[in-house]
């Protein structure tokens, strides 16, 4: 469940800030509106880089994760923050046999970094809308390809850059470390297709891979490419910079 890039992030985790930055506002709007904290899954949580702050601000987290070392580290992170969080080993494919009959409804859905590595995208996603509660949310975090593109491009990988651009999956090759690249358009019609409708789309990570690491020595310069990172984020005035993004962050609500 982990990401996999072509090369280490330069700064530190732009992607990360951004998603959850617009994850936490959302989530408090939510619970001023029920007037109560949410019921969060993170599906794939990992070690809980997003559920254990969401924990923090007072929401009820369940974590599922395949990994029993991620789920250690997660409940290490949480006993640091001191808070709770009930981790549970499985997959999508599992989630419902672990939650139990009848499965609990919701309020947030997470599924960061989850997609791109799931046999079946499509069942992913009907399996995350039939947790969630009505008018709940889904957080969905996907790799794209038109940034791999452009990354092996200006690396000189020019085959890759091809490959990305006209496979089907988004792959260079069958050794490439990520399953499954995704376009804006076949994600929201995935979501869609589930009865979910986007209320928040946004590319995140745009340039922090395009600089090269040489150029970001002094602790200004990483911080000069995350405050370009939050102005792109914000610029809804150029969608381009979006779709050029190595991650895209959908929130999508259920009727």
């Amino acid at each position: 469940m982990a990401e996999h890039r072509d090369r280490p992030p330069a700064a530190a985790s732009p992607r990360t800030t951004a998603v959850q930055r617009v994850l936490d506002a959302h989530a408090a709007q939510q619970q001023a509106a029920l007037g109560r904290p949410l019921r969060v899954l993170d599906l794939g949580g990992g070690t809980g880089g997003t559920a254990v702050p969401l924990a923090v601000a007072g929401h009820d987290l369940t974590v599922v994760d395949p990994s029993p070392d991620a789920l250690f580290s997660l409940r290490r992170r949480a006993a640091e923050r001191g808070v709770e969080v009930r981790a549970l080993q499985g997959d999508a494919d599992t989630v419902h046999d672990l939650l139990g009959a009848p499965a609990p409804a919701f309020d947030l859905v997470c599924l960061h970094g989850t997609l791109e590595v799931v046999d079946d995208p499509e069942a992913a996603v009907r399996a995350v809308a039939a947790l969630l509660a009505p008018g709940g949310t889904f957080s969905l975090v996907v790799a794209q390809r038109l940034h791999a593109v452009l990354t092996n491009a200006l690396a000189g990988r020019l085959d890759r850059a091809r490959a990305v651009l006209e496979r089907p999956d988004g792959r260079w090759g069958d050794d490439d470390p990520t399953p499954r690249r995704f376009d804006e358009p076949a994600v929201l019609a995935l979501l869609a297709a589930q009865g979910l409708t986007p209320v928040h789309v946004q590319g995140v990570r745009v340039f922090a891979d395009l600089v090269p690491s040489a150029l970001l020595d002094s602790e200004a310069d990483r911080g000069a490419l995350l405050a370009l990172e939050e102005a792109a984020a914000a610029a809804d005035d150029h969608p381009l910079l979006g779709r050029l993004g190595s991650a895209l962050h959908v929130l999508a609500t259920r009727g």
